[in-house]
């Protein structure tokens, strides 16, 4: 009898793009079904924390209050240079300590955008949490002061009088020489080093699966993106999905650790004795 396996991705053009061909039927996953669940980063932060997946992609700052429970994946995931979440503002010219004090949007408690967000100000308590598609409307509404943005927005926030006030990710890299670690693949370390090995290979012959037929996921990442014009998800995918994805490395396993050991110092983590992969 074949084992079902849960999968939790957003429903990004990058993980839609790496995930197709594992939930398409394209990759085999010997004696095993994978039942994928779409949501957006912040629900699937929520479930992992609940241990209602058995594997999900999941911010980094999300893992590092999980990983006594969920092992990391080398394959699958978001980490880069030039891609980190943006703090906008319909208000040009104001500076990130201008805008202490009132309200800023932030795509959920737990994703790496608030972590940055947090070590860069060193404590930003007026904030508001909302899908992250729901918080340029809010910005531009002047529900709120300012918001960080992640995925499509990226691309498309200036189309609507917006302002940058600071790249996270800019700043990080500056900080640190690492590139950003945004979102990983996890598994439940309960289910055994075969079962997860077998699955980070699965995962990322998905993403050479992709590479080599890139026209085959078109209509599933369009049936999930928030953007439907091409040009914003090629360059969607194109930033956020690299050769980190294929796998972390030693550049991306130092960026993770890095991440992790200034949020332990800064009290924005707990601390933990488990290894990152499971061996």
């Amino acid at each position: 009898m074949k084992r079902e396996l849960t999968l939790g991705y957003s429903p990004c053009p990058n993980d839609t793009f790496i995930f197709y061909a594992l939930t398409h039927d394209r990759i085999s996953l010997p004696d095993t079904i994978i039942r994928e669940r779409l949501e957006d980063v912040e629900t699937l932060n929520q479930l992992a924390r609940k241990g209602a997946l058995d594997l999900t992609k999941i911010s980094y700052h999300a893992y590092g209050h999980l990983r006594d429970n969920y092992v990391l994946l080398r394959s699958g995931g978001a980490l880069g240079r030039g891609c980190g979440p943006l703090v906008i503002t319909s208000q040009p010219g104001i500076s990130l300590t201008e805008l202490q004090g009132q309200p800023l949007a932030i795509p959920g408690e737990l994703t790496t955008a608030n972590l940055l967000l947090q070590l860069c100000t060193g404590g930003f308590d007026q904030v508001i949490a909302m899908p992250f598609d729901q918080i340029m409307p809010a910005v531009i509404r002047g529900q709120v002061a300012a918001g960080v943005i992640i995925h499509e927005s990226r691309f498309t926030y200036q189309q609507f009088g917006l302002h940058q006030v600071i790249d996270l990710g800019a700043w990080w890299e500056e900080e640190t020489g690492c590139p950003i670690p945004l979102g990983g693949i996890l598994a439940r370390r309960d289910l055994g080093s075969a079962t997860i090995k077998a699955v980070e290979r699965a995962v990322s012959a998905s993403l050479a699966y992709a590479w080599q037929h890139p026209d085959e996921p078109r209509g599933y990442i369009k049936q999930h993106a928030q953007e439907l014009d091409d040009r914003v998800i090629e360059q969607h995918i194109g930033l956020y999905v690299n050769a980190f994805s294929s796998t972390l490395g030693v550049e991306g396993t130092k960026a993770v650790s890095t991440l992790f050991e200034r949020a332990e110092a800064s009290g924005l983590l707990p601390k933990s004795v488990q290894p990152l992969f499971i061996d």
